[in-house]
Formats: structure tokens, sequence, C-alpha cells
């Protein structure tokens, strides 16, 4: 919880600084309202506790009721939480909730229809870290509340051989060598191919997962079958709604998608306020 209340309170601080002057100047006494989050569109519901915690640290009075749970299915027009406390409290952590709030319901949801697209296939759906400074812990969540997997969170948790990698090392086999010296046994190497040709020394480097970046379906068809399981298999690049089912029918085993963080489009959710 520290990491994400220091996102909250980062983004409070960004909002607020030294004080609501529209709020401090309409409402100089206390005023208890009621509130409601209100779903304006279809959705897949992530980020409801962090919506929650923003009021409580702005405000430990505020109640907050949650009417659905992360992963709920959301129609237009369904409230999603009622809230009461202080108006002062409600107003200012409106936007910051619900900035929040409708990014993540963003991922989830765009998630959801990527993984529905390869129903039957099995291949899976995973995300990449072009993901919003500051934010990663919050997206990546998202992403598996919309029924996708998690590629690495950093650098600092998985070997992926880039191409700048490759280059800077001499060669694939040099730099997975140079990297299975370094890394515990338990790790695995992934290394990121363009060509068969590469596809031929990853194998023969003995890497665990090999990349297929931005090939064509025939080319990655063919790189499938060079592989014949000897390592799992990762489709990259040129991925979207209308293209993820012919690359996974190529049979690669998992299909990476930057769009789920790096392009989504925030869902539409107001707040709704009103006398007690």
């Amino acid at each position: 919880m520290n990491q994400i209340d220091e996102i909250i309170d980062n983004a409070l601080a960004e909002d607020i600084h030294t004080g609501d002057i529209t709020t401090l100047s309409v409402l100089r006494k206390p005023r208890p309202m009621r509130a409601r989050l209100v779903a304006k569109e279809a959705m897949v519901l992530a980020g409801i506790a962090v919506a929650e915690r923003v009021f409580s640290r702005i405000d430990a009075n505020i109640s907050f009721k949650a009417e659905f749970a992360d992963g709920d299915r959301l129609d237009k027009g369904d409230v999603i939480a009622r809230m009461e406390g202080n108006a002062a409290s409600l107003l200012q952590g409106e936007r910051v909730s619900l900035n929040l709030l409708q990014r993540m319901c963003g991922i989830a949801t765009q998630t959801a229809a990527y993984v529905k697209e390869l129903e039957g296939t099995g291949a899976r759906v995973v995300d990449t870290r072009k993901t919003t400074p500051g934010l990663r812990v919050l997206e990546k969540y998202s992403v598996r509340v919309g029924g996708g997997t998690n590629h690495r969170t950093g650098l600092y948790d998985g070997v992926l051989i880039k191409e700048n990698h490759i280059a800077a090392a001499g060669g694939i086999i040099e730099a997975v060598s140079a990297a299975r010296s370094y890394i515990a046994h338990t790790l695995k190497i992934e290394v990121e191919t363009e060509n068969l040709e590469q596809v031929a020394q990853a194998l023969q480097a003995g890497a665990d997962i090999i990349m297929l970046d931005n090939m064509g379906l025939e080319e990655m068809t063919q790189a499938v079958q060079m592989i014949g399981k000897r390592a799992l298999v990762e489709a990259s690049g040129g991925v979207n709604l209308q293209t993820i089912r012919s690359i996974a029918q190529t049979g690669v085993d998992i299909i990476s998608v930057g769009a789920l963080t790096h392009s989504v489009r925030a869902t539409d959710i107001s707040m709704l306020m009103e006398e007690v």
C-alpha cells in the first residue's frame, strides 16, 4: 500500500498544491454531502480500492461503499460506489480519484477485449514496459484484472536481450552466454529476433524464450516450426484487435501488446453530488 499511497499523494499534491481555491472560496463551512461514482459506458472495473484510498488520504471521515468489485463488468448507468462526507473533501478528491479509476478501467476493458479475441487459441496476452511513468504498478494490476498476464515488471526482474543489447555484446550467442554466466539459475533468458537467422542463433545459444519482433505471419509460422517447442515463443509488434487472432494462429505462446497501457482510452466515469 505504501507505493500506491505515494502515487496518490503525489497526484493530490500536483492537483491541490497550496489549496483548492475554488472550494475554499465557495464552501467556507463544513457541509455534509453524498456522492455517486457512475459508469457512463460499459466497462470492466479496475481500481475501486484506489479510488477509495484517494478520498481516505484527504479525509478519513469519508464513508465509501463500493457497489462492485474489480473484474466486474459494468453497464452504462451503473453506480460504482457511494460516498458521504464533507463536501470540500469530496470535491478535492474527485479529479484524482477519477483520473486513476478511469485509466485503470480503460486498461482492464481493453485487455479484456484482446483476451476475448484469443479464445480457443491457447495464446496469452501480456503487457510491456510501455507504461505511464510512476503508474506502472497500477497499470499492470489493471492488465491482470482484464484477464491478461504481466511481462517483466522492470529491468530488474527479467532478462530480455533486445536489438541494442545484441549490437553492444557482439551478437546473440555472445549476449546470451554473458547473461547466463551472470544471472541466477532461476531466471530465464529471452532474446528478441527479427528474422529466421536470428531465431536459429537464439536456439543455438539456448534462449528460454524467443521473441519474434515485427515478423509477417508466414515468417512467424516458419519460426514457430523451427523452434519446435524448444523455447517459448513470443510475438511482438504490429499487434491490434484486428491482427491478434491471426498472429495467435501461427502457434506462438505469448503475444505482447504495448497498446494495453501506452495508448489506452480512459473510460467515462462521473462523480455526482447531492444533499444529504
